[in-house]
């Protein structure tokens, strides 16, 4: 097992954005093309991409997803989507046109029947995005917080079928803050599953803290801010961990 970087494409109106702590408000804007990002990630080595729709995670539906399969059809990389994602027909939509792996968040909440069903059907090729604040899962492109412990209901999905979370820490996201790599081990020690980190990674020196973690199953990390704010490149970022 390698630990994987992926550079992600916040979409918002068809251009590249990043918020602050998912704030809709705080936003700014990197770039008009997902598709020439994503294609830049790939020149410089890597080997999945990691796609957020913001405008489909606030509306509950897909938004910017041709953007996602010009991506997964025209790139050599892996691409996986979180964002608006609903509906069975929202993962097919996805999955055949391509796509590696669709992310559940919100859903995986509000309705744990259905998402473990997916599970008993795509296997691997669904992931479960974890956002938490203070613990608790948080949904609705973090609008709203629920009574749900992350380590509860991701332990409840690995029981399901699910083999890899993506664990997002909201107070550090889009802050350059470092990440919160203790709460990433804890939910990886209680599902005894795959983890990749998400939030707040704003130095090669915090993706080599997050490296020492590979074999509790900590197994990526994404990076959004620091590499759009030139804290360092993705080409460095696979070095750092040994990828490239």
């Amino acid at each position: 097992m390698s630990f994987t970087i992926y550079p992600a494409i916040d979409m918002r109106g068809g251009k590249c954005v990043r918020l602050k702590q998912g704030d809709y408000n705080q936003e700014t804007v990197y770039g008009d093309s997902p598709l020439d990002m994503a294609k830049s990630f790939v020149e410089e080595g890597a080997d999945w991409i990691h796609m957020v729709d913001l405008d489909g995670a606030k509306d509950g539906k897909r938004i910017n997803d041709r953007f996602v399969i010009e991506a997964a059809k025209n790139l050599s990389a892996k691409v996986q989507i979180g964002g608006g994602i609903r509906s069975e027909e929202d993962v097919l939509h996805y999955l055949d046109s391509g796509v590696d792996r669709v992310i559940i968040g919100s859903l995986a909440v509000s309705n744990t029947a259905l998402v473990k069903e997916w599970l008993g059907k795509y296997g691997s090729r669904i992931a479960i995005g974890l956002d938490a604040k203070d613990g608790y899962v948080a949904t609705h492109g973090w609008i709203e917080t629920s009574s749900l412990k992350a380590v509860d209901l991701g332990r409840e999905l690995a029981e399901a079928g699910a083999e890899t979370f993506i664990f997002t820490d909201i107070a550090t996201d889009g802050m350059l803050s470092g990440p919160n790599i203790e709460a990433a081990v804890q939910l990886a020690e209680a599902t005894g599953k795959q983890v990749i980190l998400s939030g707040g990674v704003s130095s090669l020196a915090d993706l080599k803290d997050a490296k020492r973690y590979e074999e509790k199953g900590v197994s990526g990390a994404i990076v959004g801010k620091a590499i759009y704010t030139g804290q360092f490149t993705v080409r460095e970022a696979l070095k750092e961990v040994g990828e490239a």
